[in-house]
C-alpha cells in the first residue's frame, strides 16, 4: 500500500484524498460576481486536484461551464508569436479533452484554429469560446507562472482588454477567470514593466482580495487521512505519530503524504500488523532528510535565485531584521514558494515553513562549506557516552581560522548584489572606476554586502561542520527565526545536551547572550552550554579573535567561544 499515486504525487486518487474543495474558502462567491483571481500555492500542495474537483462541481451544477487548461507546455517558450500559438492549441486541446459536449463541439480541428495577429489570439479564442456557449464560461489557466516575462505580457493585455470589454451587449469573454501557480499575482506584475503598465495589467486582479491559496492540512485531517489507511488496512497510527508528522510538516501535503508512506511501507515493509509510532515518523523524517528526494530539487531550484537565498540566509541564521536589500515582494515570494511561514509584519518572527524543509534548505545552503574536513574526523569526540564538544568546538576554531578568509571572499561574491549593481552601473553609462562619486558608493555597498554575506557564512559553516563531524553520530536540532539575533542548537548524544548558541560580535551584549544561552538550556535540561561568538572583522588578527572563557552563571557553567 502506498501514500503516493503512480506518478509519485500527493494527489493519491487512487487511494486515499480529503475532500478538495473545502481547502479555498470564498471561490463560488467570486465567480458569482464575475470576477478574475489568481490561486497560487508551492508544488505537489494539490492545486490541480482541487482545480479538477472545482470544474467538474462546477460542470456539474450546470449554471457555468467551467474549463480547465494548463499551459505547463510553454515552459522554457520565449518567443512570443509561438507562445500565443501554443496557448491557442493548449486551449483547444483541453475543450476536446473536456468530455464535456458543448466544449467538444466547438474546438478545431488540428491544422484550423483561427487565424489572428498573434497579439489578440488569446482574446479572440476565448471570445470565440464564451459566444458559442449557451451559458457563462468560468476558465482555469494552470500552471500560469510557466509563461516567460516576454509571453506573459500580451496575454496579460488580452485578458485586461477582454475583461474591461465584457457586457451583455458587446463582446462575450469569460465572466471568471483564474490564474494557477507558483506565485501571488505581485510577481506576475513585477515582472511587467513599466510600473504605469504594470498597474493597468493588474486591473482583472484585485491583489488586496482576490488572491488565494490553498492552506496546508490540519493536524485533524492528517489524522483523517491516516485514518483512511487504518481503515482499509487494520494498520494503527498512535497519537504520537500523528503528532509528530504534524510537527514535522505543519501540514505541507507531499510531505504529510511522503512520511506515510516511508514509514509504512520502507521502515515496516507494509507489515500492517505493526502500529506506526512517533518514534517512525521521526526516522521517516530524517529518511527524508538525508536521502534528498526529488521533491527538494525545486526547493535547490529556488535558492538558487539571489533574491530567495537571501531572504532565507537571514532567517537561518536569526538575523535581527533583514538586510536593507531585502524587499517586501522578496519576502512575500518566499513565502508564496511555501519555503518561509510569516511571523509579524515586519517580518520579526519569519522562519522556515517547516521542521523538515528548515533541515533541508539548510544542508542546501552549507553544501561544500565543510571542505577540507577528513573522512571519520568526527569520532575521536564521540568515544564513550558523552561528547567532546569541547574539542570540537576548539577543533572547529583551528578550522574557521585555516578556512573562513578564502571561504568568505567566494561565498560573498555569490551571494551578494556587488556584481549585479556593478552590471547595471556599467549598462547605465556609468563607468566605477573613472567617477569618484559612483566608486565610493559602490564601495560602501559592497562593503555592506561582504559584512552581510560574511555574517550568514559564519552560521553556515558552523553547521555545516556540527553537520559533517556529527553525522550519523549525534542529534541536531535548531531553532532560529528573524528577529531573534541569534540561532540556537542543541546537539544530543546517547541521552545527553548540548546547547549552544550562536551570535555576531557586537549584535548584542555579552550580559545578554549569556542570559539568553541560560534561558535555552534550562529549555534543554542542561548545566553546561556553549556561546560561539563570530567577529565578521576578517581583517582583525586571529590572537585577537580566538578565545575560550569558561564562567559560572546561576550555578551553570557556561563556555564562551571566540571566533
Amino acid at each position: 500500500m502506498r501514500f503516493f499515486n503512480t506518478n509519485g504525487t500527493c494527489d493519491p486518487s487512487e487511494h486515499y484524498m480529503l475532500p478538495a474543495l473545502p481547502r479555498v474558502g470564498g471561490v463560488d462567491a467570486l465567480i458569482a460576481k464575475k470576477l478574475y483571481f489568481v490561486l497560487h500555492a508551492p508544488r505537489q500542495s494539490g492545486k490541480t486536484t482541487y482545480l479538477r474537483a472545482l470544474r467538474d462541481k462546477i460542470n456539474e451544477d450546470g449554471k457555468y461551464r467551467a474549463l480547465y487548461c494548463s499551459l505547463e507546455a510553454l515552459d522554457g517558450v520565449t518567443d512570443i508569436e509561438t507562445a500565443m500559438t501554443s496557448i491557442i492549441n493548449q486551449i483547444n486541446l483541453s475543450l476536446k479533452r473536456s468530455g464535456i459536449d458543448d466544449f467538444v463541439r466547438i474546438s478545431f480541428p488540428d491544422d484550423s484554429l483561427p487565424r489572428s495577429d498573434f497579439s489578440i489570439k488569446i482574446n479572440k479564442m476565448l471570445n470565440y469560446i464564451s459566444v458559442n456557449m449557451d451559458r457563462d464560461l468560468v476558465v482555469f489557466f494552470d500552471e500560469a507562472d510557466c509563461l516567460a516575462p516576454g509571453p506573459l505580457v500580451p496575454f496579460l493585455r488580452q485578458i485586461r482588454q477582454g475583461y474591461n470589454e465584457r457586457n451583455p451587449l458587446a463582446a462575450k469573454f469569460p465572466r471568471s477567470l483564474a490564474l494557477i501557480g507558483l506565485r501571488d499575482i505581485r510577481d506576475y506584475i513585477a515582472q511587467v514593466r513599466p510600473d504605469s503598465e504594470s498597474r493597468g495589467l493588474a486591473s482583472p486582479f484585485n491583489i488586496k482580495k482576490k488572491s488565494l491559496t490553498l492552506a496546508n492540512f490540519t493536524r485533524d485531517e492528517i489524522k483523517a487521512l491516516y485514518g483512511q489507511h487504518t481503515s482499509e488496512t487494520g494498520q494503527i497510527f498512535e497519537p504520537a505519530a500523528i503528532d509528530r508528522a504534524w510537527y514535522w510538516t505543519e501540514g505541507q501535503p507531499w510531505l504529510v503524504c511522503a512520511l506515510a508512506d516511508e514509514a509504512v511501507a520502507e521502515l515496516l515493509g507494509n507489515d500492517f500488523s505493526t502500529t506506526v509510532t512517533g518514534t517512525d515518523i521521526d526516522q521517516a523524517a530524517n529518511n527524508l532528510i538525508l536521502r534528498n528526494d526529488t521533491h527538494f530539487d525545486s526547493l535547490a531550484a529556488r535558492l538558487d535565485e539571489p533574491r530567495v537565498r537571501r531572504v532565507m540566509e537571514a532567517v537561518l541564521v536569526g538575523a535581527g531584521s533583514y538586510p536593507a536589500e531585502i524587499s517586501r515582494d522578496d519576502r512575500q515570494y518566499a513565502i508564496d514558494l511555501g519555503l518561509l511561514k510569516k511571523g509579524r509584519d515586519g517580518g520579526l518572527g519569519d522562519r522556515p515553513a517547516n521542521p523538515i524543509y528548515q533541515e533541508v534548505i539548510l544542508r542546501l545552503l552549507t553544501t561544500g562549506l565543510d571542505t577540507g574536513l577528513p573522512d571519520g574526523f568526527g569520532q575521536k569526540w564521540m568515544e564513550g557516552s558523552r561528547l567532546d564538544l569541547d574539542g570540537l568546538l576548539k577543533a572547529f576554531q583551528i578550522y574557521w581560522r585555516e578556512n573562513s578568509t578564502n571561504m568568505a571572499n567566494k561565498y560573498a561574491k555569490e551571494s551578494s548584489l556587488v556584481a549585479s549593481i556593478g552590471k547595471a552601473l556599467e549598462k547605465a553609462g556609468v563607468t566605477v572606476d573613472n567617477n569618484a562619486i559612483w566608486r565610493d558608493l559602490f564601495d560602501d555597498i559592497k562593503k555592506t554586502l561582504t559584512d552581510q554575506a560574511n555574517e550568514a557564512l559564519a552560521h553556515l559553516v558552523l553547521y555545516a561542520f556540527l553537520q559533517r563531524v556529527l553525522n550519523g553520530g549525534a542529534g541536531l536540532q535548531r531553532e532560529y527565526a528573524l528577529g531573534r539575533t541569534r540561532a540556537d542548537i542543541c546537539v544530543s548524544y546517547k541521552g545527553h545536551r548540548y546547547p549552544v548558541e550562536v551570535k555576531i560580535k557586537g549584535v548584542k551584549s555579552r550580559a545578554r547572550s549569556i542570559k539568553q544561552l541560560s534561558g535555552y538550556m534550562d529549555k534543554c535540561g542542561a548545566t553546561e552550554g556553549w556561546l560561539v561568538v563570530f567577529d565578521k572583522d576578517f581583517g582583525k588578527p586571529w590572537d585577537k579573535k580566538l578565545s575560550w572563557e569558561t564562567i559560572d552563571h546561576e550555578g551553570k557553567t557556561i563556555h564562551v567561544v571566540g571566533c
